[in-house]
């Protein structure tokens, strides 16, 4: 008897806790990117690229570095410079759990300044496999991307 309520006790507990995360399809992020952020169709490539070899577009991933920082989200950004771990702060004057959601205007509105600071180089998996154009997806024909056009919207990435 006790072991059934212990059960029911983490049973509600684990229910309790809601984490809201995000598991992309390639075109769909592509669509979402374009349409309601207003990204530029001539860098789509390289955007989809590295956050398919960051986070495998699993808004919710979070992963330990050597250095004791961590990546945080869609666009795995960094801890030691770009966002603070609880509390907002760092260049991007955010909370890095607050971007492991799948709430991604913050995750984009972060990505665009290290990528107007850095470029996409900032981004090892970018580095390692989209700097080379041959590698980068062809979003046109998987994903028909000449016939996304942006919503209005306030944000232009």
């Amino acid at each position: 008897m006790r072991l059934l309520v212990l059960l029911g006790l983490l049973c509600l507990i684990l229910c309790g806790v809601q984490v809201e995360s995000k598991k992309y399809m390639r075109c769909e992020l592509t669509r979402v990117m374009v349409e309601n952020y207003r990204f530029q169709k001539t860098l789509m490539s390289n955007w989809i690229c590295l956050v398919e070899h960051e986070s495998n577009l699993d808004t919710n991933k979070v992963t330990r570095n050597d250095n004791n920082s961590k990546n945080y989200g869609l666009f795995q950004i960094n801890s030691k410079d770009y966002c603070t771990e609880g509390r907002k702060g760092g260049l991007c004057n955010m909370k890095c759990e607050d971007l492991s959601n799948d709430d991604i205007s913050d995750d984009i509105a972060c990505a665009k300044t290290i990528q107007q600071r850095e470029g996409f180089k900032y981004w090892k998996g970018w580095s390692r496999y989209c700097r080379n154009t041959q590698n980068l997806p062809n979003l046109d024909v998987t994903c028909k991307l000449s016939q996304l056009s942006p919503f209005r919207s306030p944000n232009s990435y």
